[in-house]
């Protein structure tokens, strides 16, 4: 278990057993208020602190899905209203945000939060007001298997898992590329570590084994020892979650030693960055990265997305983080409509049946409340990123 999921297991105790600071568990659902009122919605992200830019994101998608909302009638007559919170991206700061939303602004759903950490926290509290948490941006699979069935009914997440995306990475290099044998090398950090660790997991579906396992600290800049080792252990492809900075560090290296075009790249490593690409173009020809959206997919109502949000913020390109609180409050007020009722309850409910139709295709939530999604593949070719289409995979939850 690491150091930031021990603090959030312990703050959300602490939340759980200080669980009358948000009040009786209906106590602020808007099923009781007039009718015509708005229907208050939170988004807890980091609005300070190194995370920040971020949360800028998460802030401008959601209020642009509000504005759209609002501009087609609201629903059930009322308009929404989102309301801050800011998370810092420390599961303190988020706890103390969630329940300041809760009791203080009556908020009965609740869009967050960017940082892993902090949406495991916000998990008992919400629970123990019956307010619905979506989670848009964090993808610790551990959000999803305490989620549903595993135990936290009031959390649901539209947001792809690290789990997810390791499982359809590894599905894409053996049936699509047929690589069956890898190497790996990824950053040493519980990212870099996790993402092997459910690739190993997924490894028995294919004829597919793992010939090497090297894990490289921030820090470091010289390559070619492992490279060597991996030149001459067989490998077809170096399975790699790493840095922005330090790949295209390995990519040039691996172009010393005459890998291009003899061992590919498959992962999360930045690949698609131009910058990657031009440090070894031959390197990088054929690498396959895995997204859960990019502002370059062709589906007329994301690039209506990405052109509205240009056009209301000063020519910013939307990152993953403002597109998907953007189609999380879309589908929020689908479920409300589908409620027929700001009860949270009835939300809750319509959302365990939902079938809303997202820029990725259709989403349904399985028992864990984990929406069943696609992620997009790019294939790096001819210098440039190349969107291959879009991939679904079955994630096995662990036995409880």
């Amino acid at each position: 278990m690491t150091r930031r999921l021990r603090e959030a297991r312990l703050i959300a105790a602490i939340a759980l057993a200080l669980g009358g600071l948000t009040g009786s568990p209906h106590a602020f659902s808007q099923s009781n208020s007039a009718a015509g009122d708005p229907i208050k919605i939170g988004i807890v992200s980091p609005q300070s602190g190194a995370n920040s830019r971020y949360g800028a994101f998460a802030w401008k998608g959601a209020q642009l899905a509000a504005e759209e909302i609002n501009a087609a009638g609201g629903v059930l007559g009322r308009k929404i209203v989102l309301v801050n919170g800011d998370s810092q991206c420390a599961p303190s700061e988020g706890v103390s945000a969630t329940q300041r939303l809760i009791r203080f602004d009556h908020v009965s759903m609740i869009i967050g939060d960017v940082c892993s950490s902090v949406t495991l926290a916000m998990q008992p509290v919400v629970e123990s007001a019956h307010v619905i948490l979506m989670n848009a941006a964090s993808s610790n699979p551990e959000i999803t298997y305490r989620a549903g069935v595993g135990g936290f009914k009031w959390t649901f997440r539209n947001y792809p898992t690290d789990e997810l995306r390791a499982a359809i990475a590894l599905q894409y290099a053996v049936q699509v590329k047929h690589y069956q044998k890898f190497a790996v090398l990824s950053v040493d950090s519980d990212y870099g570590r996790g993402a092997i660790a459910f690739t190993k997991k997924y490894l028995s579906r294919y004829k597919a084994q793992i010939l090497s396992e090297d894990y490289y600290k921030e820090t470091e800049t010289d390559f070619r020892p492992v490279l060597t080792k991996i030149k001459y252990s067989g490998a077809q492809a170096i399975i790699m979650y790493g840095q922005a900075d330090t790949t295209p560090i390995i990519a040039r290296q691996m172009n010393e030693m005459m890998l291009a075009g003899k061992v590919g790249l498959v992962g999360n490593g930045e690949f698609a960055n131009p910058v990657t690409i031009a440090a070894a173009p031959k390197v990088m020809e054929g690498a396959v990265e895995v997204a859960a959206w990019l502002p370059e997919w062709r589906n007329p109502r994301s690039r209506k997305f990405v052109s509205d949000y240009e056009r209301a913020y000063d020519g910013e390109v939307p990152s993953v983080q403002a597109y998907s609180p953007w189609e999380s409050l879309h589908m929020l007020a689908q479920a409300v409509q589908e409620a027929g009722s700001v009860n949270n309850d009835s939300i809750r409910l319509a959302l365990t049946k939902i079938r809303y139709n997202s820029v990725m295709g259709e989403v349904t939530f399985d028992d864990h409340q984990q929406a069943v999604l696609p992620m997009v593949l790019v294939e790096d070719e001819g210098g440039k990123p190349v969107i291959k289409g879009a991939m679904y995979s079955k994630v096995d939850y662990p036995h409880r």
